[in-house]
C-alpha cells in the first residue's frame, strides 16, 4: 500500500513538514506516473510504502512515520519521459556538498523577542551587500558567510543605515554567483553557511553580541546548518535595530539546473520543449535562465508561497524583486497579474514589510495599487539621480572648470510620476553598476588616477551627500561608506584583489575612518531632521557654470525647513547669494569638516547665517554664503 494519508488535509503544507511521529510530504507533479519519497527514515527503498498518492489537482501526498529533524530525503519521480531523482522544490535545506539530498528541518529557532519593529518606509536607508564577499576573514579556506555578516552588524547599526539588502541567498548550482541563478528557492545557499566542525568559534562571537545586550545565548546546535545561520543573522540584525531585505528572483530560475532540479520536474519528455513540458517555465529565457510560466496558478502559488515563507518563518522585513520588467514583458500576458496577486497577498500578511521592485525603464505604475491598475509594490528602483550624480562627479574630474549639468541633476532629484518620495530608491552605486569590468566606484570617478587624493575623497563625499539628503530612499553599496575605490566580483578565488579593503579600516586608515565618520554623521543628521525624510521639496537654484545646486526640503504643515547646497568647483566661493526663507538658520552640516577630520582649515559659514531682505529664487529673502570647494552644506531653520 502507498504511504498513509494520516495527517493529510486539503491545506497540508507543500514540501516536507514534521508532525506527530513523522512527516507529511506534498509535491506538485501533475504529469508524473509515480512519486516516491526516499530517505534516512525508510532506507531509501523504493516500494509501495514510500509511494505518495496523487489527488485531483496533481499533488502527490503522504505521511511517512519515523521521519525526524535533519533526516535526509529525495524524491524519485517516474514520468512519461524519464525516471529518476528530483529535489523537493520546497526543501528548507540541502545536504552539503551540492548537488545532494534535501534535509527535513524543524522550524523551532530560538528567536530573541526584543520588540523590534520594521521601520516606516520613509525611514529606510538601505545597505546592499553580497554575503560571500562582504567580509571574508577565512579566505582562502572559505568565502564569506551569514555569520561573518553577523559579526559586522554592530558596525552597520552604528553607521546609521536601517536595512541590509542581501543579494540573492537562495541555493545556486555554481561555485560562485551574484545569486541571480538560483534553483532551490526555499533553501539558503549552503556555501554561505559555516560547517559544523568550524562552528563553535562563530557561535562564541555571536554570543558576545548577545551578551552585550543581556540576551540569552545560542547553543552550538541552534546554529547548525544554513537555515538557522541565516535566521541568526536576521535575529542579530533585529536586535540591533536593522531590517533585512532579501533580493528574490521571481522572473526566472537558473542558469545551470542539473538533472535533479526544478526543470522538467515531473519528467515529461524533454523533446516536447521547455514551453510545453518543463512544468514551471514558459519557454522564454532571461539572463541564461528560464522564465517562469505565470499562466499556471501552481507556479504563481509556488512563488507567492516562497515570499510568505521568508516573511513568516525567517521574519524578513521585505523583498527587492529582481527585474519585475521581465515578469511583465516575458511573462505576458499573465506576469502583471502575478505581481498584483503577490503584492496583495503580502500586504495582507505583513503590511509593514517593504515590497521593492526593480523595473526598467522606470514605471510609476509599478507602485500604484492594483485597484488603479498598478502592480502594488511599495517602492521601485530609479536611475535618474544615480546617473546624474555619476555624470557630474565624472565630469568634475576633467582638468578644467567646465560647466556641469547641475540643472539636470536638480531635475533628477524627484522623478516624474511618484506622489511620495519614499516610493523610489536611489543611490550612486549598486552591485550591477560597479561589478568587475563595468563602471567605476564614485571615489575613482572623482579622480581615476588617484581616488585617495583630495579630489577623489571630496567628490565621493559630494556623491554620497547628495543621495543622503535628496528625496527618495537612499541606498549605499558595501564599502561606499569607507571610500572603497575598487570594483567588486563574486568570484573570490580568482579575484581576491577586488575584495573590500577591511584591512584598512581595521588598521585605522585615517582617510577611510574619516569617510565613515562623514557618512555616519550625515545619516544621524538625516534622522534628526524630518525634512530630509519628508514630503516637502523644491529645487531653489542651479548654476551649471558655477557648479552649484541648492534645494529646499520641509515637512508640510510643520516647517522644519532644511536647505541643501552642493558645490563642485575646485576652489572656494565667497559671497555666493542664494534665496532662503526668512528666519534663523544654522549650518548643521559641512562636508569640508571631514577632510582630515577635524579639518583645521575648514571653510564654511561659522555655524550660522545672516538672512537679508533681498528677494531671490522665489523667496522674499536670501543669504550670502561661503561655499567650500567640492562640498555639501546643510542648513536648518530654528
Amino acid at each position: 500500500m502507498p504511504a498513509p494519508l494520516t495527517h493529510i488535509k486539503p491545506d497540508t503544507p507543500m514540501g516536507a513538514n514534521l508532525i506527530a511521529d513523522g512527516a507529511t510530504f506534498r509535491v506538485w507533479a501533475p504529469h508524473a506516473r509515480k512519486v516516491y519519497v526516499l530517505g534516512d527514515f525508510n532506507g531509501r527503498i523504493k516500494d509501495d510504502s514510500s509511494l505518495l498518492t496523487k489527488d485531483a489537482q496533481g499533488h502527490w501526498r503522504g505521511f511517512i512515520p519515523g521521519a525526524k529533524d535533519r533526516d535526509r530525503y529525495i524524491l524519485h519521480i517516474d514520468g512519461t519521459g524519464s525516471s529518476g531523482l528530483k529535489r523537493d522544490p520546497y526543501a528548507r535545506e540541502l545536504q552539503s556538498p551540492f548537488p545532494s539530498e534535501c534535509v527535513i528541518r524543524e522550524t523551532d529557532f530560538p528567536w530573541h523577542e526584543t520588540g523590534y519593529v520594521t521601520p516606516r518606509f520613509n525611514d529606510f536607508v538601505i545597505y546592499q551587500l553580497h554575503v560571500g564577499t562582504f567580509y571574508t576573514p577565512n579566505l582562502p579556506r572559505k568565502a564569506g558567510t551569514f555569520l561573518d555578516v553577523a559579526r559586522k552588524v554592530p558596525y552597520l547599526a552604528e553607521l546609521g543605515v536601517t536595512a541590509l539588502q542581501l543579494l540573492p541567498i537562495q541555493e545556486f548550482q555554481t561555485a560562485f554567483s551574484l545569486g541571480y541563478n538560483g534553483t532551490d528557492y526555499f533553501s539558503p545557499e549552503m556555501d554561505f553557511a559555516v560547517e559544523d566542525a568550524a562552528l563553535p568559534p562563530y557561535v562564541d562571537e555571536v554570543n558576545e553580541l548577545l551578551d552585550a545586550r543581556g540576551l540569552a545565548r545560542f547553543a552550538v546546535d541552534d546554529l547548525r546548518g544554513e537555515m538557522n545561520q541565516l535566521k541568526a543573522l536576521i535575529d542579530v540584525c533585529h536586535i540591533h535595530g536593522l531590517a533585512v531585505i532579501l533580493d528574490v528572483v521571481y522572473n526566472h530560475a537558473g542558469g545551470d539546473f542539473g538533472e535533479e532540479s526544478l526543470l522538467f520536474f515531473d519528467r515529461q519528455p524533454t523533446s516536447g520543449g521547455v514551453a510545453a513540458n518543463s512544468l514551471y517555465f514558459n519557454g522564454r529565457e532571461h539572463a541564461g535562465g528560464k522564465v517562469f510560466d505565470f499562466a499556471k496558478p501552481e507556479v504563481r502559488d509556488f512563488l507567492i508561497r516562497n515570499a510568505r515563507f521568508f516573511l513568516e518563518e525567517y521574519r524578513v522585513d521585505g523583498f527587492r524583486y529582481d527585474q519585475v520588467s521581465v515578469i511583465d514583458h516575458d511573462g505576458a500576458p499573465h506576469g502583471w497579474r502575478f505581481c498584483q496577486d503577490l503584492t496583495s497577498t503580502l500586504n495582507h500578511v505583513r503590511p509593514e514589510a517593504i515590497d521593492h521592485a526593480e523595473y526598467w525603464n522606470v514605471n510609476p505604475y509599478v507602485v500604484k495599487p492594483p485597484s488603479e491598475g498598478g502592480a502594488g509594490f511599495d517602492t521601485t528602483l530609479t536611475d535618474g539621480l544615480r546617473n546624474a550624480i555619476r555624470d557630474v562627479i565624472r565630469e568634475s574630474s576633467r582638468p578644467d572648470e567646465r560647466p556641469l549639468a547641475m540643472t539636470g541633476l536638480a531635475a533628477s532629484l524627484w522623478p516624474d510620476g511618484f506622489p511620495e518620495p519614499w516610493r523610489f530608491v536611489q543611490g550612486p552605486e549598486n552591485h550591477d553598476l560597479v561589478y568587475r569590468g563595468r563602471d567605476q566606484r564614485v571615489a575613482r570617478l572623482g579622480d581615476f588616477d588617484d581616488p585617495r587624493s583630495w579630489y577623489g575623497r571630496s567628490r565621493a563625499r559630494v556623491a554620497t551627500g547628495i543621495s543622503l539628503t535628496a528625496p527618495g530612499v537612499p541606498m549605499l553599496f558595501m564599502g561606499q561608506e569607507f571610500l572603497e575605490d575598487k570594483q567588486w566580483a563574486d568570484d573570490v578565488e580568482n579575484h581576491a584583489n577586488l575584495l573590500l579593503y577591511w584591512a584598512g579600516v581595521e588598521a585605522g586608515d585615517k582617510q577611510m575612518l574619516d569617510h565613515i565618520r562623514f557618512t555616519r554623521e550625515l545619516l544621524a543628521l538625516r534622522r534628526r531632521q524630518p525634512a530630509l525624510r519628508g514630503q516637502g521639496f523644491r529645487p531653489v537654484h542651479t548654476h551649471d557654470q558655477n557648479r552649484v545646486l541648492a534645494f529646499h526640503r520641509w515637512v508640510p504643515g510643520e516647517g522644519r525647513d532644511v536647505m541643501v547646497v552642493v558645490h563642485l568647483s575646485t576652489f572656494n566661493r565667497f559671497g555666493y547669494r542664494i534665496g532662503f526663507p526668512p528666519g534663523a538658520w544654522r549650518e548643521t552640516f559641512n562636508s569640508d569638516v571631514y577632510e582630515n577630520w577635524v579639518n583645521p582649515n575648514v571653510v564654511g559659514n561659522g555655524g550660522g547665517l545672516s538672512i537679508d531682505p533681498i528677494p531671490l529664487h522665489g523667496f522674499d529673502s536670501s543669504a550670502s554664503l561661503v561655499l567650500p570647494a567640492n562640498s555639501v552644506l546643510v542648513f536648518a531653520r530654528d
